[in-house]
């Protein structure tokens, strides 16, 4: 499955639900699951971002509907990257 980077920025309502409710990041988790994406890892970040997924998913209307399901509910705004293994990278330049 293709792997994708996702740049979490919380809003102000975002960082209410969390500060709130710490387990919500969880839930959103399984929400992403359900909807047919891995969270392999997940870090908080200190800077531009608030939070930065590696994620697996089936293909970029997965990662399409994720943006804007979650950006729709008001609580963070995702910057999604496609992310392309070094091996694959370099065999897609020497061809």
């Amino acid at each position: 499955m293709p792997t994708y980077i996702l740049l979490s920025k919380l809003t102000d309502e975002g960082w209410k639900t969390v500060r709130a409710k710490p387990e919500r990041i969880k839930e959103v988790n399984r929400e992403l699951e359900a909807m047919g994406v891995n969270v392999m890892h997940q870090y908080a970040t200190l800077g531009q971002y608030d939070f930065i997924n590696i994620v697996e998913a089936p293909d970029n209307k997965t990662i399409a509907q994720v943006s804007i399901e979650m950006g729709s509910r008001g609580t963070v705004q995702i910057m999604s990257i496609p992310a392309i293994p070094i091996d694959q990278f370099v065999a897609a330049i020497k061809k």
